[in-house]
Formats: C-alpha cells, sequence, structure tokens
C-alpha cells in the first residue's frame, strides 16, 4: 500500500518529541531521570503519612490534601508534566523501607501516587494496591498474569494512564525494569519497514486473560498503535495478543501482522533503543503507558520467603490527561481523563491489600 493512501490517519513520517528517545543515549545521563529522596524530603513524607494515619481513614480514600507535601509538592507538579510531555518515566531512589513498617510504606506510595492521578483497581478482585511477585502461577495457563510469575514478561503497557512501581525487596538475580518509546519503535519502522507500519494501526485482539468486564468480549480489539488529536498511543502485551488466539470468534493474525508484530519486539529489545535498569529497595518508578512500553526480565528469586522479590504497584488516572480514541473504551471503561482505566468485573470490590 503506498504511503499516500494512508497518511491521512498516521502520524507524520518521523516524530520528534520528548518522549522519542533511545535507551543508549539515557543510559549515560541518569540524572535526567533520577531524583534521590533528601533526609528532609523523606522526612516530610513520613511526617505526612504520621498525619493520615491519624486521621483514621482507610489508604483508598487518600488525596494530595490528606497527605500533604508543602514542599515536594511542586517537584510531584514537575513529574505529571514529565510523564504526559516529557521523557515518559522517572526513577525516585532513597525511601528508607527497611525500616518503614508496612502500612507506613502503602501509605507513602499511594500518597505520592495522589500528586500523580487516582488509583485504578488492577485486577479482578479490585486491588487499587498491587503486588508484583512470582505466587508460583502457571505461566502456560491463559489465565495467568504474567507479572505473578518469575517468567520474562516482555514488553507491554497497563490498563491505565501511568504505573507506579515501588521495590520492597529485589530478586537474587535478574528482574531488571526495561523501558522503550512507542514514538522510537514507530520511527524505527518507518525507517526499516515502512510497509508495515500502517497494520499496526488496525484492530487486534488482546486476551483479558479472564478479568472480563460484565458485557464484555474475554478479548479487547485496539489498534496497537493509535494517532488521535495528534498523539501517538500505544497498548500492547504480545503474550496476551497470541493467547487471544484462543478464542474462535477473536480475528486471526494475518502473516503480515505477525511480520508487523514480530519486527515490533525485534525493536523494542534492541538494547539501543530501550533503557534498562535494577529497581534496589526503595526505588520508585514512574512510567507513562501510553508513550512508553515496560518489560521486566526472567529472574531467580531467594529461598527466604521474607528476602523473595517484591514490588508494590499503582495504576493511576490522571486528571488532564489526553484524549483516547474511542476504542480504548473497550479496555479502560470510561475514556475520560482522571477517570478511566483499571480493570472492573461483575465480583469486583475496591480494597488496598497490604500483602
Amino acid at each position: 500500500m503506498p504511503w499516500m493512501t494512508f497518511q491521512r490517519d498516521l502520524p507524520p513520517r518521523r516524530l520528534d518529541c520528548a518522549s522519542a528517545w533511545q535507551g543508549s543515549t539515557l543510559q549515560e545521563q541518569p540524572d535526567l531521570w533520577t531524583t534521590h529522596f533528601s533526609e528532609a524530603d523523606v522526612s516530610e513524607l513520613e511526617q505526612a503519612a504520621e498525619h493520615f494515619e491519624r486521621s483514621g481513614r482507610d489508604i483508598a480514600s487518600i488525596t494530595r490534601e490528606s497527605f500533604p507535601l508543602p514542599h515536594l509538592e511542586t517537584r510531584l507538579a514537575d513529574l505529571r508534566e514529565t510523564l504526559v510531555e516529557g521523557l515518559g518515566f522517572h526513577l525516585f531512589r532513597g525511601l528508607p523501607v527497611e525500616r518503614l513498617s508496612r502500612l507506613r510504606t502503602a501509605i507513602i506510595f499511594c500518597g505520592l501516587g495522589a500528586y500523580i492521578g487516582s488509583a485504578r483497581s488492577q485486577n479482578a478482585a479490585g486491588h487499587l494496591l498491587g503486588h508484583v511477585r512470582d505466587t508460583g502461577a502457571d505461566a502456560k495457563d491463559p489465565k495467568t498474569r504474567i507479572y505473578q510469575t518469575a517468567e520474562r514478561q516482555t514488553f507491554h503497557t497497563d490498563s491505565a494512564d501511568v504505573v507506579g512501581l515501588l521495590c520492597i525487596n529485589e530478586a537474587r538475580e535478574g528482574g531488571d525494569s526495561l523501558i522503550v518509546s512507542v514514538a522510537t519503535l514507530y520511527n524505527e519502522m518507518m525507517r526499516c519497514r515502512r510497509e508495515l507500519v500502517p497494520i499496526l494501526f488496525d484492530p487486534i485482539a488482546t486476551d483479558r486473560r479472564g478479568e472480563v468486564p460484565e458485557g464484555e468480549k474475554p478479548f479487547f480489539d485496539i489498534p496497537v498503535l493509535n494517532w488521535h488529536d495528534e498523539h501517538l498511543t500505544g497498548t500492547y502485551q504480545r503474550q496476551y495478543i497470541d493467547s487471544a488466539q484462543r478464542f474462535a470468534e477473536a480475528p486471526r493474525l494475518s502473516e503480515a501482522q505477525i511480520q508487523a508484530l514480530d519486527l515490533f519486539d525485534d525493536l523494542a529489545n534492541d538494547p539501543a533503543l530501550h533503557l534498562r535498569m535494577r529497581l534496589q529497595p526503595g526505588d520508585i518508578q514512574f512510567v507513562y503507558n501510553h508513550a512508553l512500553l515496560h518489560d521486566r526480565t526472567g529472574f531467580t528469586d531467594w529461598p527466604e520467603p521474607d528476602k523473595r522479590r517484591h514490588l508494590l504497584r499503582l495504576w493511576l488516572s490522571v486528571p488532564g490527561d489526553r484524549q483516547l480514541p474511542e476504542c480504548f473504551r473497550q479496555r479502560f471503561g470510561s475514556i475520560e481523563p482522571g477517570n478511566r482505566g483499571g480493570i472492573i468485573t461483575r465480583e469486583t470490590q475496591l480494597s488496598v491489600p497490604l500483602d
């Protein structure tokens, strides 16, 4: 298909935006994407947590007003700008999780999240605070969410505007965090195989892995790449695209689609394009799902239960965020900025589990 046939429906031939970075460049510039909490920062976070604990309120109700951060507030406003309009991610280091209670850690994490957006349900059970660890789930089971295993996750996006991760324990080996720019992948595909690019703007079936909202199909049909309101938005999980083929009613993957997806994966896995980081205890990473894909390498855990890899997770909906195309309603429920995303089924009851 000649370029002029579909030019109106796709982005420009090359995207030049703040999120169109190359990992090999940023790997050498950690100061651009890392903030180290000072003693004063930690003190302010702990004071805010104490303030919230004294209120006796449930963590699910935490807001900026109930978690006051008079000095960090400006920095967190800058963080929102970085996520939505800038690089699309940031890493905070130095939260002393080794001396904080699980409750205090959860309050601080959720309180920081409240400065970015509202927490969304991460599974059918309604968990607003997720726990990322190997539960022993079978990675080959099509209903297993891969974060519940020690297997490689592969590059993907989540069902929310922003995902936050707070590291409690790291694995004995592996478990590195990888992120890659959707705009960079688009640019690279335009450079090397332009004829495959429009295929990624066609709807494709992605497995819901058994967590199906009422009235919806067991899969959703959203293109991997979406050009809407002058923004390129990605939604992707190759493992779930492949497993959606188990449903007879899901459209079959064509050879051209497989070629396009394979190239997309190959580029995402190029060390020159993605950025690798190892989250350490006390690290907090925020990633903007619409502009970046994220991944986690496979890992070998510690034999001792109390040392095993464990991260807390938040899914956040950001007020004033970009508009999303109508097709995202299948996955996000609503496409209203600040009130979208998450997984809601008939059985869902919102909660904030501490373990």
